[in-house]
This record gives structure tokens, sequence and C-alpha cells, in this order.
């Protein structure tokens, strides 16, 4: 321990031992980094290529979508009117048939008591 100059000397050789092994192991490591970046440029180019395109795409669809969706609200609309309509005519036309059958009750009363009364009135 008395020799100073040894032990640094040795010290700075492990230093330069360990920084040589961080360099290597560093290397394939940069060189994947590398690898990486290069693959992201590309993805990024690509998205910046097509993304707007996409993005037409989907606001044409969204429009598209948007008219169908107003039309199947008028077409909606349209069909609960008629239906209302029917149902207004289906009512009326049952009235209808409820008069007619208490008029044809009325008539076939009114021609039975005719005929009863002509059968009774005692001729002359």
């Amino acid at each position: 321990m008395s020799e100073p100059f040894f032990w640094l000397g040795f010290s700075l050789c492990l230093v330069a031992v360990s920084l040589t092994a961080v360099l290597i192991t560093l290397i394939p490591v940069a060189k994947e980094l590398s690898r990486a970046a290069n693959s992201a440029e590309k993805l990024f180019d690509t998205l910046n290529r097509e993304f707007p395109n996409t993005l037409e795409a989907i606001k044409a669809t969204n429009m598209e979508l948007t008219e169908l969706s107003e039309e199947v609200k008028e077409g909606v609309k349209s069909a609960s009117g008629t239906v209302k309509q029917i149902d207004l005519s289906i009512v009326t036309a049952k009235k209808q048939v409820e008069n007619a059958h208490k008029q044809s009750r009325s008539l076939w009363a009114g021609l039975k008591a005719g005929i009863k009364t002509w059968q009774n009135y005692p001729p002359s």
C-alpha cells in the first residue's frame, strides 16, 4: 500500500477496462436505436402522407351518415303522419259502420213493425 502510483495506475487501468466494456455494449444498443429511429421516421412519413386522406374519408363518411340520419328522421315523421291518417280513417270508417248498423237495425225494426201492423190490420 505504500506505492500510490501503482494503485493510481491500477485504478486507471480498471476504469479504462470498465469504459471499454461499456462502450462495447453500447455499440449494438446504438445500432438498434438507429434502426428504431429509422423505422419511426418511415412510420411518421407514412402517417404524414396517409393520415390527411384518412381524415377526409372519415369526414365524408360522417357527413353522409348525418344526411342519412336526417333522411331517416324525415321518413319516420312522414310514416308517423301516414299512420295517424290511416288510424283516423279507420276510426271514421268504424263509426260509419256502427251508424250503418244502427240504421239497418232501425230499418229492420221499422219493417217488422210495419209488417206486423199490416198483418194485424183488420180488413174493412
